[in-house]
């Protein structure tokens, strides 16, 4: 029961920094279509975590087809590419090509590292914990196994990453910047980090870090188009 009641406060307090935050920035958009994006990244996002979730889970076929609609059965990465990617597919059908995400860049921090807080009191039920190690700070889950608690990293490397894009956003910076030096630190942290996970392998990586490879290559353009701007080109958010 631990986890749906941190997974929810996570959900509630980012959106509360981001509403709290978009009223201090302003918005770019107007409102039909700041509800449109907002509707594009939660159905982009339903479904991507869901997805893959079930093709990670796919060797155990007698759960697969209950992830669909049960309340468990998600995944964070999933879910910020499907989000991703549900965006960029209702911007370009309506034509809008003002960067998006950077409001939403230190939320998903925050809302993402209190759901691992959840995910680390849920335990061996979970299916997030590490390997087992002999290291001081290893935690038994309730099996008499030390385990890397690789929540509690996530939630320390969350809180660097925000930590950092808040001192970034205070610079003059390319619209759109913070998202995808979010999305790119993100996903190769869960590339990094699944190591130590005790995950089945496809030629030597999880699915989940397949995953991340294949979104820091689909980000790979826009990183260097956004490095390659000139700061005279750079529009102060001041």
């Amino acid at each position: 029961m631990l986890h749906p009641i941190f997974e929810v406060l996570g959900y509630t307090l980012g959106y509360a920094l981001y509403r709290q935050t978009r009223s201090r920035a302003g918005g770019i958009l107007e409102d039909d279509q700041h509800w449109l994006i907002l509707a594009a990244a939660a159905i982009g996002a339903l479904l991507g975590s869901r997805i893959l979730a079930l093709l990670e889970q796919a060797p155990r076929l007698h759960l697969t087809w209950r992830l669909l609609l049960l309340p468990g059965g998600k995944t964070v990465v999933g879910g910020l590419l499907g989000g991703w990617i549900g965006v960029g597919l209702i911007k370009r059908f309506r034509a809008i090509h003002s960067p998006t995400g950077d409001l939403f860049a230190v939320p998903l921090c925050l809302g993402i590292a209190i759901g691992r807080i959840g995910c680390f009191l849920t335990g061996l039920a979970d299916g997030t914990y590490g390997i087992p190690t002999v290291r001081p700070w290893g935690v038994n889950f309730g099996d008499g196994v030390a385990r890397h608690p690789t929540q509690l990293y996530e939630i320390l490397f969350l809180i660097a990453l925000a930590v950092i894009l808040q001192r970034y956003n205070q610079r003059l910076h390319p619209e759109g910047a913070t998202f995808h030096l979010f999305l790119a630190a993100y996903l190769s942290w869960r590339l990094l980090i699944d190591f130590i996970k005790p995950q089945p392998l496809i030629y030597g990586l999880n699915l989940i870090q397949w995953a991340c490879v294949a979104g820091l290559l689909a980000l790979l353009p826009d990183l260097m188009r956004l490095c390659c701007i000139h700061p005279s080109a750079i529009r102060s958010t001041e």
